[in-house]
């Protein structure tokens, strides 16, 4: 244990806190173990060996209370709070934890925000894992003081060039998100030669550059993009292997069958005593 804490002291107080990154990594840290808590917790609530295990929140009305609620509260509590502490003090590095944890029970229901409904177990339910992925790189990069780009105002010649920079920068990824080659994308926002890398690829045969550009257009691209993207190709595999292993497998009977948070009685129509409908 001593060796362990003092790798632990040495690494926060040379590689952390002498850089001054103690809240992006109290962020990072809770964004980390809320989300291993909460996914560890939905995969025991559906497992039949640990009945004993706490089920979601629901009222006695049907409602049901997605965890990201609590996520987005808490966030929302810890940046009012960080925005009248001192930026050195505990209180705002204990901000940057409570933050990071709301992030954690938020992008877990990423999915719920796109589909407004609840997919969590489903094949568009694994979107969160994606999504937790890149905000987890996102955060490291920062945490290790990596920049996209610096807009320097020395004079007007540095102004306009770093400008330029930017806007390419800007340009590149953009065009690697409308190929969706999302990873590209994202950590080319840091490091710029991944993202001309990804903007110079083919798209995927799905996104909003193949159906503007390839198609009937350049139905050779569309091809070579569809050859190129086959849902059976190695990374494809290796991707579904690491979805299951940390979001759990998804089953064809749970692909199909919506979750009872998300079925819908039908309305109920009432009527006054005359038989027409009241209020």
């Amino acid at each position: 244990m001593g060796i362990e804490a003092s790798i632990f002291s040495d690494f926060w107080r040379d590689q952390i806190e002498s850089n001054g990154q103690e809240a992006i990594f109290l962020v990072l840290v809770g964004f980390l173990l809320s989300f291993g808590f909460i996914r560890m917790s939905t995969r025991l609530m559906r497992s039949p060996k640990v009945p004993w295990w706490p089920g979601s929140i629901v009222s006695e009305g049907g409602l049901h209370v997605h965890h990201h609620v609590f996520g987005i509260v808490l966030m929302m509590a810890a940046g009012a709070v960080a925005f009248v502490t001192d930026g050195d003090s505990w209180v705002f590095n204990l901000c940057g934890l409570a933050f990071g944890i709301g992030i954690g029970l938020t992008i877990d229901e990423f999915a719920l925000w796109l589909h407004l409904e609840d997919v969590y177990w489903s094949e568009e339910g694994r979107r969160s894992i994606d999504a937790t992925v890149l905000t987890a790189i996102v955060l490291a990069l920062l945490m290790f003081g990596v920049r996209p780009f610096e807009i320097g105002s020395e004079d007007l010649a540095t102004l306009i060039v770093s400008l330029l920079i930017a806007l390419m920068v800007l340009v590149t990824v953009g065009i690697c998100f409308l190929k969706e080659r999302i990873l590209h994308g994202f950590i080319g926002f840091f490091f710029w030669p991944l993202a001309i890398y990804g903007a110079s690829r083919l798209g995927k045969p799905s996104s909003v550059w193949a159906k503007r550009r390839y198609g009937t257009k350049n139905p050779s691209k569309q091809r070579r993009a569809e050859k190129r993207f086959r849902p059976d190709r190695r990374t494809q595999r290796f991707k579904e292997k690491f979805r299951d292993l940390i979001g759990g497998r998804i089953t064809l009977q749970e692909a199909m069958t919506p979750t009872p948070e998300v079925e819908k009685s039908e309305p109920v129509e009432t009527t006054g005593p005359s038989g027409k409908d009241s209020g």
